[in-house]
């Protein structure tokens, strides 16, 4: 019997596979990017050749590569720009920050001379007016745009406004919202992408060469806390072009090719009011991939997000809003659903509100559950997921891909903006993953970077303490929505690879790729507040160790 020899034998290590099958083993064998096998030492000998490499990892523990299910890389450096105001809630504090990053700009020349800045807190906005006035005279006469936190809300100063040449509110073909005065004047606040993209585009932009560089910076760092995969929702053709680029698509040198540091599933988003030419031109998309990166997925919008009152609900917020579909015509986006699927796509939509999961599914069933590629449809975030839906996720094997950590802008008294629209008893229905496993519903976790950290640590921290990490005295949020440490991980590796239609990464048996985290210690078991300080000794892409020194 003739046998394969290994390029790579790691020993001396704590495995979790993440495959009941064979859950615990102390070596892997690796040959040309894939598992060979999965054993002990002894057992794994056979594979040891004249050029194999033994590593001995001395009691180090490795997993799966962890893979986050929903981030934005790509439009991130786009949004993401100037100062990172995250976790500044006090408004003095915040108009502080930006009198010294106008200071900045105005004296180097930095941006174009553009005031930039980025995680902005609604919080910052009970006191302080939500206006261009408010921050006019921070800003020094110097064009401001700034983003909140989620992204779906970005705040102007009077000259970018007038550099964009915005007078009063627009119609759009979705639910974006220009926001103006009793006199119809815009007060500088601009809700979704097609209402904010009118100043972007009157903004300096990053050259090819920089968003090159910024993408691979970013995607780099990912490593440091394990993540080998991820996928990107955002996009449009122009995106694949980068990410082959990046990649090395177009270069004849082996070596040049597989350059992306992560393997990437990515999106391209269709908004309401495209039109046919474009849409055919999204869909001849399809099958475009390279050595690290693939295509095969579009992203669609249901509803905004529940803080502003743009998350669809069954019954109105304390507001009385939230009750219109992100698309003008609500009907188009089931004619957009079912041209996808029925030409092979699989689908992810954004649907934070209830009504939005549930019309969601509605469209999904009615189009066929499941993609081409095998992998089913997916809604993205589902913060307020109705009874009636969680049973009809479980019956219908739609993935429900989660974000736990956003919850870290919650109030413990209920007077955050999410909490407050929904009102004490919705709230408390908030981001229900423990309910969706326990129903049988297919989970998948992320980050939605830049909306929250990448690092995954931090995710898997607040799968299972729905708290603040290294913070015991921070309020809990549900607390009977907890995850174990395992359901944490699965959310990260086999349950995100499945989510994207991907039984070859995720688990660590023989036959799949060799993506794998090497640890300090189990991120079985650290305590989850514990998980922020552990470190990744290294991350394993296609059998190449990479260059991550995450520090305790």
């Amino acid at each position: 019997m003739q046998c394969s020899f290994a390029d790579t034998i790691l020993v001396g290590a704590r495995v979790i596979t993440m495959n009941p099958r064979q859950p615990i083993a102390e070596a892997i064998a690796i040959r040309a990017g894939r598992i060979l096998a999965v054993g002990d030492a002894a057992t794994l000998a056979e594979f040891h050749g004249p050029r194999t490499v033994v590593e001995d990892l001395h009691g180090a523990s490795v997993t799966p590569g962890l893979i986050d299910a929903h981030m934005h890389p790509i439009q991130g450096i786009e949004l993401a720009v100037g100062v990172d105001f995250g976790g500044v809630r006090d408004p003095e504090r915040f108009l502080e920050m930006l009198r010294a990053e106008t200071e900045r700009v105005s004296g180097g020349g930095a941006a174009g001379g553009w005031v930039r800045g980025w995680n902005i807190d609604y919080d910052v906005f009970t006191a302080l007016p939500m206006t261009a006035a408010a921050i006019d005279e921070a800003t020094a006469g110097a064009p401001s745009f700034l983003m909140f936190f989620d992204g779906h809300t970005a705040l102007a100063n009077t000259e970018a406004l007038h550099r964009a040449g915005i007078t009063g509110a627009r119609s759009f073909g979705d639910t974006s919202e220009i926001v103006v005065d009793e006199s119809g004047r815009p007060t500088g606040a601009l809700r979704e992408d097609s209402a904010f993209d009118i100043v972007l585009r009157t903004a300096p932009e990053y050259t090819r060469e920089e968003t090159l560089e910024r993408v691979r910076e970013i995607l780099g760092t990912l490593t440091a806390s394990g993540i080998t995969g991820g996928c990107i929702m955002d996009g449009n053709p122009g995106t694949l072009d980068l990410l082959d680029e990046l990649d090395g698509g177009a270069s004849d040198d082996p070596e040049a090719q597989g350059r992306l540091p992560v393997r990437i599933v990515s999106a391209m988003a269709h908004n309401p009011g495209y039109d046919e030419e474009r849409t055919q031109r999204y869909l001849a998309q399809r099958d475009r991939r390279g050595h690290r990166w693939r295509g095969g997925l579009v992203k669609l919008f249901n509803d905004g997000v529940i803080d502003t009152g743009t998350g669809w609900l069954y019954e109105p917020d304390t507001h009385g809003e939230g009750l219109h579909s992100f698309w003008a015509d609500p009907d188009e986006f089931e004619r957009v659903v079912a041209r996808y699927s029925e030409a092979g796509f699989q689908i992810a939509t954004h649907a934070i509100g209830d009504r939005a999961i549930g019309t969601t599914i509605d469209a999904y069933l009615k189009a066929g559950v499941h993609s081409a590629q095998g992998a089913p449809h997916r809604i993205e975030h589902l913060e307020l997921l109705a009874d009636r839906d969680l049973a009809r996720l479980a019956q219908t094997g739609i993935t429900a891909s989660v974000q736990p950590l956003h919850m870290q802008w919650r109030k413990a008294d209920g007077s955050d903006f999410w909490a407050e629209r929904l009102g004490p008893e919705r709230a408390a229905l908030g981001w229900r993953v423990r309910d969706m496993i326990d129903a049988g519903a297919p989970v998948a976790l992320g980050s939605d970077w830049p909306v929250a950290q990448t690092d995954a640590r931090i995710g898997l921290a607040w799968a299972r303490l729905r708290r603040e990490p290294g913070n015991p005295d921070a309020p809990v949020f549900e607390p009977d929505q907890v995850l174990t440490p395992y359901e944490a991980l699965q959310g990260y590796t086999v349950w995100a690879a499945l989510a994207q239609g991907d039984r070859d990464l995720g688990v660590i048996a023989p036959g799949c790729r060799a993506d794998l985290v090497v640890w300090a210690d189990s991120p079985l078991a650290v305590g989850a507040d514990e998980l922020l300080d552990l470190p990744v000794l290294t991350t394993i892409v296609d059998g190449r160790p990479l260059t991550a020194a995450s520090a305790a």
